[in-house]
């Protein structure tokens, strides 16, 4: 088994993350998208979209997608339970997911292509592009302070996946793209910090 992962990108971050608050190493090779190595013919072969993170098994088989590797590692190792234990928790946790990879990853991903200096070779961009994600990353921001107003948690009140998406993304928006949460949005940056504390932010 082996993990196909770059350092910096948000998306191979959620599952080291989601590997180390389950207490399972995985042997890792890196992929440096910034020199297209996830773009060579034989990476091809093991996922056709080019991305990472990829985790390929012992018979060759190829799992891409983090939620999805999450998913299969949470099956093999139940315990603790990061996508719910009963099935309201799951709901709950599957919910947040998708509303943190739609309404913040998402947006938050068109002001990386459409309005960073770093993509500009990639495409041409659209400026009125960016300030979309913008603004609905901005308008998802207010959504996700409010949801967590006297919680320590999004979901389950307890460490879950949805913790390992919203952490890398927060991460990526603030420190890289340049779409930090505001100020008065007291609730995430308290729950930013407690996250960051944790030994599995350091994945």
């Amino acid at each position: 088994m082996k993990l196909y992962d770059y350092g910096m990108a948000p998306n191979p971050r959620r599952v080291r993350i989601f590997l180390h608050e389950k207490g399972i190493e995985v042997p890792r090779e890196t992929i440096d998208i910034t020199r297209r190595e996830g773009r060579t013919k034989e990476f091809l072969a093991k996922n056709p979209m080019g991305g990472i993170p990829v985790l390929e098994l012992d018979d060759g088989t190829c799992i891409s997608e983090s939620v999805a590797i999450c998913r299969y590692f949470e099956a093999l190792h139940p315990e603790p339970p990061l996508f719910g234990a009963t099935p309201e928790e799951i709901g709950e946790v599957d919910m947040w997911v998708r509303r943190l990879e739609l309404n913040l990853m998402v947006p938050v991903g068109l002001v990386w292509i459409h309005g960073h200096k770093l993509t500009a070779h990639l495409l041409d961009q659209n400026p009125a592009t960016a300030e979309f994600g913008r603004a609905r990353t901005h308008a998802f921001y207010d959504i996700l302070d409010k949801a967590l107003e006297g919680r320590d948690f999004i979901a389950c009140n307890r460490f879950t996946a949805a913790e390992t998406v919203a952490l890398p993304t927060l991460d990526f928006a603030c420190q890289l793209v340049g779409v930090p949460y505001k100020d008065d949005h007291t609730n995430i940056k308290a729950w930013h910090d407690r996250m960051s504390a944790r030994e599995s932010a350091g994945a």
